[in-house]
């Protein structure tokens, strides 16, 4: 994966370098204008951002400034999934290529030089990113309008902004950050089951929080989101009720077939 910093022409040093590692200085002389500082992330750190994101066999990863290509590398050869890096340097994708060689993944770990902000990133399951907060906080409106819900996105060492990770551990002193691209349930939603109730929710990221009504009784509400998995606790006059479910849609089914609730 990699890491991008100031903008910085080096032309010279990245022809020396192609030329260290075998590769053509005519390939090394198309890096973009705007350079792309490489710094791989540690392996440990790698197998650690997979584990976190619970990577399998039947998930597409996208790995986003993919360097020399480990991070999908290691997610076809450890956990048999499939996926693509995209980096805009060319030196980055002939290396990420001559590694999924390597490892024996080239039907499963694909690579190719493109603007990621232009990458259409729908078909992920698990996206994998080591750039930096602000360009994390430009990427996060395109991660929550293509992703769709429960997908998983795993940063190293920087964050997004306001939106807080569900998850972070450290490894070897590196920061690691997942989140669970979450379903959207903002508006107003009316609960059949065991109680008749109207929701009126609001929600920023992860967080939800609303009002409920039953007749002339009204309660709060508070709730968290796990991808399409949806916690709601409503609050009355002290006493706490907590809704669980999976939003499918327009409708949320609650876990154990207790209640349900369609959007209004």
């Amino acid at each position: 994966m990699t890491l991008r910093l100031a903008s910085v022409r080096r032309t010279a040093y990245s022809v020396f370098v192609a030329t260290a590692l075998g590769v053509s200085p005519l390939l090394a002389q198309q890096e973009p204008k705007l350079d792309v500082i490489y710094v791989p992330t540690p392996q440990e750190v790698v197998d650690r951002m997979l584990e976190m994101a619970e990577v399998k066999a039947t998930d597409f990863v996208i790995d986003l400034g993919c360097g020399d290509g480990r991070m999908v590398v290691t997610a076809a050869r450890k956990y048999g999934a499939s996926g693509y890096g995209v980096d805009i340097n060319p030196v980055r994708i002939q290396e990420s290529n001559e590694n999924a060689k390597k490892s024996g993944v080239t039907d499963k770990a694909t690579f190719k030089v493109a603007d990621l902000f232009q990458e259409n990133i729908g078909k992920a399951d698990v996206m994998t990113m080591y750039l930096l907060t602000e360009i994390n906080r430009r990427l996060r409106p395109k991660i929550l309008a293509e992703l769709k819900p429960g997908s998983r996105v795993v940063s190293h060492a920087f964050d997004m902004g306001d939106w807080e990770p569900d998850q972070r551990d450290v490894v070897s002193s590196k920061q690691i950050y997942l989140w669970y691209v979450p379903a959207v349930i903002q508006g107003q939603w009316q609960i059949e089951g065991e109680e008749k109730m109207t929701l009126d929710l609001t929600q920023k990221y992860q967080m939800v929080s609303g009002k409920a009504a039953t007749g002339a009784r009204s309660a709060e509400v508070a709730g968290k989101l796990k991808g399409t998995e949806v916690t709601l606790t409503v609050t009355r006059d002290g006493a706490k009720k907590e809704y669980k479910g999976v939003v499918e849609g327009n409708e949320i089914k609650g876990i154990g077939g207790a209640w349900r609730a369609r959007r209004t």
